[in-house]
């Protein structure tokens, strides 16, 4: 005989801010009816903080402390046990969002070393007999937008070969010069990221001209601070050898669960860059970076 069970939250979005009420049903579909020792429901809000390979010999002590961080925690018993009737059963509930003691409700992140995710798991006890059954569904946390409008900072930029760093020998490089300009770098996060570049010159023929998106997450305690940065998303914004003098637009928009607002706690960072990468028909790489700063308004 065959259970289903299952969450179903009434925002489609599964958005929700701290302070508001977590509301759905639980779905208990069974052509017979169903015996069980109980049906509870756990909310939890989770930061995870992971080291990378290259920090754990590093960090013995540290390794220890990276223990999850429990933002919010929630059980109730939906149902005491009992029996429920053939069909289709829906079961009402709600949660009220409020973190732990004088936490605060962090934004949901999906990165690679910080995670904050918040879930709801059902679990139905049955039966020495029967298997016990279990749903789990994710829900999204916006932090609170602040107040007022962001005041854009334009950057200008201009890239030539005596403005590069880390660079081995700077004779041997070709002759370029790159301008453009990013509207902002104080970002609003459901807004795009736009700006212009143009390539005045170049000896060396261009293959390709990308926009790279990199999240830089810091974990760490006394012991001392683990930082990485990865790529979350690559955007070509140009192929092959550019006319010189025409505008190309950049533009990107911020991917959702990737990013979040930045932000700065006494256990962990999470902060993001765009590197604007153009790639020479040599293979000469040239990197432009700019950190950014995430908020929502």
């Amino acid at each position: 005989m065959s259970v289903g069970l299952d969450i179903r939250l009434k925002r489609a979005n599964k958005v929700y801010h701290e302070g508001e009420v977590l509301a759905g049903v639980v779905v208990i579909s069974s052509k017979e009816a169903v015996q069980h020792q109980g049906i509870s429901l756990t909310m939890e809000g989770l930061v995870n903080l992971q080291l990378s390979s290259k920090s754990v010999g590093v960090f013995e002590a540290f390794y220890n402390s990276v223990k999850p961080i429990q933002l919010i925690t929630s059980n109730i018993e939906v149902v005491k046990p009992g029996k429920v009737p053939g069909g289709k059963t829906e079961i009402p509930f709600e949660f009220p969002l409020h973190a732990k003691g004088n936490k605060v409700l962090y934004e949901t992140y999906h990165g690679v070393f910080v995670n904050i995710q918040y879930t709801l798991r059902c679990d139905m006890k049955r039966s020495l007999l029967a298997k016990d059954l279990s749903k789990t569904c994710e829900f999204m946390v916006h932090c609170q937008p602040q107040k007022g409008r962001l005041q854009p900072s334009p950057v200008d930029f201009s890239i030539t070969p005596e403005t590069l760093q880390n660079i081995r020998e700077r004779v041997s490089l070709p002759k370029f010069l790159i301008r453009g300009h990013l509207d902002a770098t104080s970002c609003v996060i459901t807004q795009p990221l736009t700006g212009e570049l143009v390539v005045e010159n170049s000896e060396v023929p261009i293959k390709s001209i990308e926009l790279q998106l990199v999240r830089v997450e810091t974990c760490g305690c006394a012991e001392g601070y683990a930082r990485d940065a990865t790529e979350i998303q690559n955007i070509q914004i140009a192929e092959g050898d550019v006319c010189h003098g025409l505008p190309i637009p950049i533009y990107m928009i911020f991917p959702r669960l990737f990013t979040c607002p930045t932000l700065e706690t006494t256990n962990f960072k999470i902060e993001f860059e765009v590197n604007v990468v153009i790639v020479l028909q040599d293979d000469h790489l040239i990197t432009e970076n700019f950190p950014l700063k995430l908020c929502r308004v």
